[in-house]
C-alpha cells in the first residue's frame, strides 16, 4: 500500500480528468494500522453474523436495516426523507417530498432487487448495472441512462465541468476500468483480505463514477452486497451509509486525499473504523430486539383470543413499524371492527401510538422498535 498510486490527471483541453491506475495486480499489505483494524473489525463482523444464526425469522428485522440504510444513503446526496416518513404509503406523504420518498423507496427496491439477484448472478458489472436500473426507475434521475455506463462526462461540485472539485475519467475508458475492478474483485490470487478489498472497490468505483447519476448510492450499496457475496455475512445486516452520513466530510476527504496524495492507508483506516462502529452498533440493534422481542411476547400471551391475531400484526410492525386499520384488517385478515380492537388492545399494552392525531385516517406506530433504528 505504501508503493500505491492513485492515477494521473489528464487534460482534456478546458479541463482535466482524473484517470485511476489499474487494480488487477500485485497487492502488499504492509501497513500495521491497517492490519490491525482489519483484526478488530474481522472480530466485530463475526459477532455480527451470529446474528444470522440464532435470531428467529430474522428476515422480518432486515427490512428496517434496509429501509434506514436507504433514508441515510439518500440523505448524504441531500434527500430529506426521515425513516417514519419512508414507512408511509405514497398517499400519506406531503405533495412537495413524495419526490424524495420515491428515491427512498427506489433505495429499498434496488437494495432487495440486488439480494434476490446474488441468488443466481455473481457480484459483478452486470448486477450492478441491473441495481442501478432499480435505483433510477422512475425518479429524477430516469433521463439518465438507468442501468447503463454514461456516455458522456459528468463532474462532481462546481456548475460546469472546469469549475469541477473532481472530474471522473472519460466516458471511453469506462468499461476498461470496471472491467478491472471486476477482475480485482473475483481474483482470489492477490491474497487481500475481502474487507480491505471492498474498501478499495469502494474508492475505485466512486473515482470511476460510472454512471450519470446515483453513483455515490451504488457504491455505498455494493459494500453490503460484496460482504454477502463473499460469505463474510450471511444476511445483508451491515450499512455503512449512517457512518458515512455523520462523518460526510471525512467520507468526501478521505477519498479525495487518495486522489491527490495516494493515501490509500489513511482513507483503509477511515473505511475499517465505520466497520467497526458500525458492526458494534447493529449488534446492539439485535440485542435491543432480541430484548423487545421477549417483552412483546409476554403481552400477546397476555392478550388470550386476541393473541394470535396481534401476532400476525406484530410480524408486519417488525418489517414496516407503522400500520394503519385497513392494514392491519389486511395482515391479520380480520374484519376492520376486529382490526379496531386489535389496534386499541396494542395500544393499551404500550406497543402501538397513534401519531396523526386525525379523526380518520390514522397511522400507528412500534415506537420503542423504531427507536432502536433511529438511536
Amino acid at each position: 500500500m505504501k508503493n500505491f498510486k492513485a492515477g494521473k490527471y489528464v487534460s482534456q483541453g478546458h479541463y482535466e480528468s482524473f484517470e485511476p491506475s489499474l487494480l488487477h495486480r500485485e497487492w502488499q499489505l504492509d501497513d500495521l494500522k491497517v492490519i490491525e483494524l482489519l483484526s478488530k473489525a474481522d472480530r466485530q463482523l463475526g459477532r455480527l453474523d451470529m446474528y444470522s444464526e440464532y435470531i428467529p425469522n430474522i428476515d422480518l428485522f432486515i427490512s428496517m436495516h434496509v429501509t434506514k440504510e436507504a433514508t441515510q444513503s439518500s440523505k448524504i446526496e441531500g434527500t430529506q426523507t426521515h425513516i417514519e416518513e419512508a414507512l408511509m404509503d405514497k398517499e400519506n406523504v406531503p405533495a412537495e417530498k413524495r419526490d424524495d420518498w420515491e428515491e427512498v423507496q427506489n433505495y429499498i427496491a434496488a437494495m432487495s432487487s440486488a439480494i434476490h439477484e446474488l441468488e443466481k448472478l455473481p457480484f459483478s458489472s452486470r448486477l450492478i448495472r441491473n441495481t442501478h436500473s432499480v435505483l433510477m426507475q422512475g425518479v429524477r434521475g430516469e433521463t439518465k441512462q438507468p442501468g447503463e455506463f454514461r456516455k458522456s462526462q459528468n463532474w462532481i461540485g462546481g456548475g460546469t465541468v472546469s469549475e469541477a472539485m473532481f472530474v471522473p475519467p472519460i466516458h471511453e475508458n469506462i468499461p476498461k476500468l470496471m472491467g478491472d475492478l471486476e477482475n480485482f474483485m473475483h481474483d482470489e490470487n492477490l491474497h487481500l483480505p475481502d474487507l480491505i478489498k471492498i474498501g478499495i472497490m469502494h474508492y475505485q468505483f466512486e473515482t470511476i463514477h460510472p454512471f450519470l447519476d446515483g453513483n455515490g448510492r451504488v457504491g455505498r450499496l455494493m459494500i453490503t452486497l460484496f460482504l454477502v457475496s463473499c460469505g463474510i455475512l450471511k444476511q445483508p445486516i451491515l450499512y455503512l451509509s449512517d457512518y458515512f452520513e455523520k462523518n460526510r466530510t471525512d467520507y468526501y476527504d478521505y477519498l479525495m486525499r487518495v486522489r491527490l496524495k495516494d493515501d490509500l492507508s489513511a482513507w483503509i483506516q477511515f473505511f475499517l473504523k465505520g466497520v467497526i462502529e458500525t458492526a458494534k452498533s447493529s449488534s446492539q440493534t439485535f440485542d435491543g430486539i432480541l430484548k423487545l422481542q421477549k417483552d412483546v411476547d409476554k403481552v400477546l400471551q397476555a392478550m388470550g383470543a386476541r393473541s394470535a391475531n396481534a401476532q400476525k400484526v406484530v410480524n408486519h410492525l417488525y418489517k414496516r413499524p407503522l400500520i394503519s386499520a385497513d392494514r392491519a384488517s389486511e395482515v391479520a385478515e380480520v374484519s376492520m371492527p376486529t382490526a379496531y380492537k386489535l389496534i386499541n388492545s396494542l395500544e393499551e399494552h404500550g406497543i402501538l401510538y397513534e401519531v396523526t392525531g386525525a379523526e380518520r385516517n390514522r397511522l400507528y406506530i412500534f415506537k420503542e422498535y423504531l427507536d432502536l433504528f433511529k438511536s
